[in-house]
């Protein structure tokens, strides 16, 4: 469907759960984990009815993120059941790998297309300062089985300020041997992220100077992609903070809660399970979810001072 400043929506990211089994630094508030319980959250048939009326009103690739969304119990039948939709076209996930390579073989059997995967330090001690847990070499064997099953593969990377700067030209250097993507994603102010200084997709770009690239333009959806001559895999920059793509935006969110969010920054939108769970008809819901995607705002204010803005955590939205 189009919104009413005439972009195509055709992306539904769908989060399944706000839990999660790393503590990352600057995406969950540790002194103030709330896992989300049972009723809380959608279940498999609601988060189905919800991406069926998405589709017929053009939604033709879902995520599924989280929190964690490999936590969620029996997410290879979520997947399998959203992947039969008449209209959905392609199914991939967001996770942090700890627990991807026990079960990428059935994920992949339900109709999975492809993985990103959150990983912000090659470096076994920082891995564990990052993430409060020593699970690296599970992230790096999840990687390498996605990629022997011929699984897209990309890994989605924050660098920030005094953390993990010193890393950039080793996450590179992932992609000469390896056919995947390394995407160096802007730190977004929300949540916790708010308390660390993100480093700039243009200081990054620094690194490359004396670097031979091709395709140095080649964008696909918010990601700005170059090739390293003779490289297998691709270095993606995604730019939400020093370089706005709002006038590209392609998608829709839907919490684990059942809340469909217009846009990341903004906390409006409106409760579908409310709405689902007081039997709703069909008719109605996608009369619903087509109004509150139509009336998507125009672009992020992440920068400024402003009204509804997001004050969760990004566990708590689906990043």
């Amino acid at each position: 469907m189009i919104d009413k400043f005439g972009r195509k929506i055709d992306y539904l990211r769908i989060s399944v759960t706000e839990n999660c089994n790393l503590k990352c630094i600057y995406c969950i508030d540790e002194n103030n984990i709330l896992n989300s319980c049972n009723n809380d959250i959608l279940t498999d048939d609601e988060i189905v009815k919800i991406a069926t009326e998405c589709a017929r009103l053009g939604i033709k690739k879902i995520r599924i993120t989280g929190g964690e969304p490999l936590v969620r119990k029996n997410i290879e039948s979520l997947i399998y059941k959203l992947k039969c939709i008449n209209g959905i076209e392609e199914i991939y996930i967001t996770t942090n790998g700890v627990l991807l390579h026990t079960k990428i073989e059935d994920l992949k059997k339900n109709g999975l297309t492809g993985v990103n995967i959150s990983l912000d330090s090659l470096n076994k001690d920082r891995f564990k300062k990052l993430t409060k847990f020593d699970k690296l070499q599970d992230v790096l064997l999840s990687i390498d089985k996605a990629l022997e099953l011929g699984l897209k593969v990309k890994i989605n990377t924050v660098i920030v300020d005094d953390i993990n700067k010193d890393e950039i030209i080793d996450f590179v250097n992932l992609t000469k041997d390896k056919n995947l993507d390394i995407r160096f994603i802007e730190l977004m102010p929300i949540g916790a992220a708010k308390n660390y200084k993100g480093t700039s997709n243009e200081e990054i770009n620094k690194n490359f100077k004396n670097i031979k690239v091709e395709n140095k333009s080649k964008r696909s959806g918010p990601a700005k992609y170059i090739r390293i001559d003779n490289y297998k895999g691709k270095i993606g920059f995604i730019s939400p903070i020093s370089s706005c793509f709002c006038e590209d935006c392609n998608r829709i969110r839907l919490t684990s809660t059942g809340f469909l969010k217009k846009c990341l920054h903004y906390n409006y939108g409106v409760d579908l399970k409310k709405h689902i769970r007081s039997n709703i008809s069909d008719k109605d819901l996608n009369e619903l979810i087509y109004s509150n995607i139509y009336d998507k705002p125009q672009e992020h204010l992440f920068m400024e001072d402003c009204d509804n803005k997001e004050n969760k955590y990004m566990n708590q939205i689906g990043g």
